[in-house]
């Protein structure tokens, strides 16, 4: 099933979106919460409730999840013109448990799944042609081979149009076959962009990709973010909120900074929106749920 659109866009993005059920330890919990997630499902609703044109694809099963799912993306304003919906396929699912004083537990059931599918052939050239910015994660490459090719498609895609391309590294050790082989794709992904985003402690699986020219975007946890762009380095602190739920707050963050950066503002304004962007999250138990609307922000 395709859902056919000609907008134009601001931003493209693919990868899996997914269920997520949160609870306590499962043995012994009785309730969980049900939502859906994906990083680049996140960026995409955080960029559409801004105002921003944006557009998601990937594949979902046809089932209650994928309907979900695609009710979400719809629902928010974002384009799902090139979305399939694999019958008979199942939607991947993560589950997070929380641990007292520790991170998450997070165990992927992904394996198979419709999402996971995703390969070059789905990838919309001509869509990624007319997009002002092409956004990907180490997330989706990790899933498998042809999740990879299609992510190299959409890159190349991206650069033989002079499109933008933005990368957040996303490094999830799970998803890897080796260290070494996540060194190499996403090193190589890291050098095609123009924008990278990546945590302090991911800066060494791309060490190819940290140079003058490349505009670079680090978390650097409670330091709060710091980027470096035009060769100088500009440095914003955290908003402080009160703490409901981390996950999704860094893709809220790489979507805040996208939308400034959109918007033609400093790198510092940058910043300061993707930060804004990431405390709405951080105070909120869903991934997308509690992002701002451009009023709001």
């Amino acid at each position: 099933m395709t859902y056919y659109s000609l907008t134009m866009t601001d931003v493209c993005t693919l990868g899996e979106a997914l269920g997520v059920v949160s609870s306590g330890r499962v043995r012994h919990e009785s309730e969980a919460r049900l939502d859906v997630c994906g990083p680049e499902f996140t960026v995409a609703v955080a960029l559409a409730r801004l105002g921003h044109r944006a557009c998601f694809l990937g594949k979902v099963g046809g089932d209650e999840l994928g309907a979900r799912v695609l009710t979400v993306l719809k629902g928010e304003g974002v384009d799902v013109a090139d979305m399939r919906v694999t019958e008979g396929a199942r939607t991947g699912l993560l589950l997070r448990e929380s641990r007292v004083g520790r991170e998450p537990q997070v165990t992927h059931y992904r394996t198979g799944s419709a999402g996971s599918g995703l390969a070059p052939g789905n990838v919309p050239i001509d869509r990624v042609a007319r997009s002002k910015m092409l956004h990907v994660t180490g997330v989706t490459a990790a899933l498998g081979r042809d999740a990879l090719e299609a992510v190299r498609t959409a890159v190349s895609a991206a650069r033989t149009s002079g499109v933008m391309i933005s990368f957040a590294v996303r490094y999830v050790p799970e998803l890897w076959p080796s260290v070494r082989e996540a060194e190499e794709v996403l090193s190589e992904l890291a050098c095609a962009s123009h924008l990278l985003f990546l945590d302090q402690d991911e800066l060494d699986l791309v060490k190819p990709a940290l140079t003058p020219e490349r505009e670079v975007v680090v978390d650097r946890g409670a330091k709060g973010a710091s980027v470096r762009a035009d060769r100088m380095r500009y440095d914003a602190p955290r908003v402080q909120v009160p703490v409901v739920d981390v996950a999704g707050s860094s893709d809220a963050f790489v979507a805040g900074y996208i939308s400034a950066a959109l918007d033609g503002m400093t790198p510092p304004e940058r910043l300061h929106r993707g930060a804004l962007l990431g405390a709405a999250v951080v105070a909120s138990a869903s991934d997308w749920q509690g992002l701002p609307t451009r009023p709001e922000l």
